[in-house]
């Protein structure tokens, strides 16, 4: 699989976008619901920043039941791949990311429960 620089960079610009990936990258996969809880951001939001990483090749999706899991895209470059490590490595601990880590391990509900919060 091949990435144009600009299409990851344009995707990381974001930060909406970036605190998702750095989730995912933490998680392995997690749920639309998962993403919202942890960002305090709305779902329609959350849906569309994943919807443009999606189209740029950084994130895949499935369905499973009412849930939607998204998780880093396999066969990235290996180039892309340290990049986002190396990203992620770079904001551990610092706001918001850190309060986007707390966030999910303190949600109540998580997908495999009868409902997610």
């Amino acid at each position: 699989m091949n990435m144009a620089s600009e299409t990851l960079f344009a995707a990381l610009a974001n930060t909406t976008r970036l605190r998702c990936l750095v989730l995912l990258l933490e998680y392995g996969e997690l749920c639309v619901c998962e993403l919202t809880h942890a960002t305090g951001a709305a779902q329609p939001n959350i849906s569309r920043h994943l919807g443009q990483l999606r189209e740029a090749g950084l994130v895949t999706d499935r369905r499973e039941g009412l849930w939607i899991h998204y998780r880093v895209a396999l066969g990235l470059p290996g180039w892309v791949i340290d990049v986002l490590q190396d990203t992620a490595k770079g904001v551990q601990g610092t706001v918001p990311f850190s309060d986007d880590l707390a966030a999910l391990q303190a949600m109540p509900n998580r997908p495999g429960a009868p409902r997610c919060a």
